[in-house]
């Protein structure tokens, strides 16, 4: 299990003043600006979940894991992975072994080293037995579809090539948990649902707890059932994807083709609290989106076919990436 209390990291810099004489003001002055990444964050993940971790950039989301992964200390609070601290240099080549990293920006495989290479240096360094290592690589290959490269230099890869590989990588050692951080970042729609389904299949199989970071909203709907969410260091939303609406909002959305202009003040005048918002599609359709939770869908469709004529129509249920985007709207509202 994976226990967050009241989580907070700071970091500090010199207040540097503009021109020369302001740069040496800045070498004799004891003055700092200090910026709160991670504010008095807590949450709890039990063994084998998924869990989403989002956030705008610059929310804190990477300095939390890098907190979890041990690579930053917290200014307070803690982290504890089976009742370990992942910074504690104590502890720290015991928690190493429980944990796996995959990071979509950067690789853990060596650039000029065959992909089996790799592997077999991970085998080495973790410590894994030949037989679980024949198990694991078996497996791998299987699930990611790793036989076709895995004798070719990590260099000659492509994206997809390489994360299938780097996640194969950070698995060797079956790790107990996790950390995913933008793992389909510039993958394209087929390599996406094969990585997609892997990281179910070895959630299944090996019951890994996995926290995944990521701007693409597809990620966290295929694979979470629960999502945490931050921004400006804290903590704004922790529970069930499915009833994330109901804090947030449940926004849907009409697109409707009518027999004349969208008069929007007037309709904006008949539901002055539904919180109505238009916009033109990119078929020309008007767009009307609006919070199932302040008005049902009846009156507004009674209201368009009694003033216009509608010639087409389509309702579209809510996206995560629309709440979440409603969600930061609010805030700087």
């Amino acid at each position: 299990m994976i226990l967050v209390e009241e989580l907070t990291k700071t970091f500090s810099k010199p207040i540097r003043q503009s021109g020369f004489m302001g740069m040496l003001k800045t070498m004799f002055t004891n003055k700092k600006m200090v910026t709160k990444a991670v504010d008095h964050i807590s949450f709890k993940i039990s063994d084998g979940e998924i869990v989403g971790y989002i956030g705008a950039n610059g929310a804190g989301k990477s300095t939390t894991i890098k907190m979890m992964c041990g690579i930053l200390t917290p200014t307070s609070g803690k982290v504890l992975i089976d009742g370990m601290e992942p910074y504690n240099s104590k502890t720290r080549d015991d928690i190493l072994k429980e944990i796996g990293v995959v990071f979509g920006q950067r690789t853990q495989l060596w650039w000029d080293l065959p992909v089996i290479e790799t592997f077999n240096l991970y085998k080495e360094i973790y410590e894994v037995s030949d037989a679980d290592y024949q198990e694991r690589l078996a497996y791998f290959t299987k699930v990611l579809d790793l036989d076709k490269f895995l004798n070719s230099p990590v260099r000659t890869l492509s994206l997809g090539q390489r994360m299938r590989a780097d996640l194969a990588a950070s698995l060797i050692h079956n790790p107990k948990v996790l950390f995913l951080d933008e793992p389909t970042i510039g993958l394209d729609v087929l390599v996406k649902d094969k990585i997609t389904k892997a990281i179910k299949e070895i959630n299944r199989k090996y019951n890994t707890t996995i926290i995944l970071t990521t701007h693409d909203m597809s990620d966290i709907n295929n694979l979470c059932s629960r999502v945490i969410i931050i921004d400006e260091g804290k903590l704004l939303y922790d529970g069930e994807l499915n009833k994330i609406k109901t804090k947030f909002g449940d926004i849907r959305h009409i697109h409707v083709l009518l027999n004349q202009e969208l008069d929007v003040r007037k309709m904006q005048e008949a539901f002055p609290n539904a919180d109505l918002r238009f916009k033109k599609d990119e078929a020309k359709y008007d767009e009307i989106s609006y919070d199932a939770l302040k008005i049902e869908l009846s009156q507004l469709l009674d209201y368009l076919s009694n003033n216009y004529q509608i010639k087409d129509m389509q309702i579209v249920e809510t996206s995560l990436a629309t709440i979440v985007k409603r969600i930061y709207e609010k805030k700087e509202a």
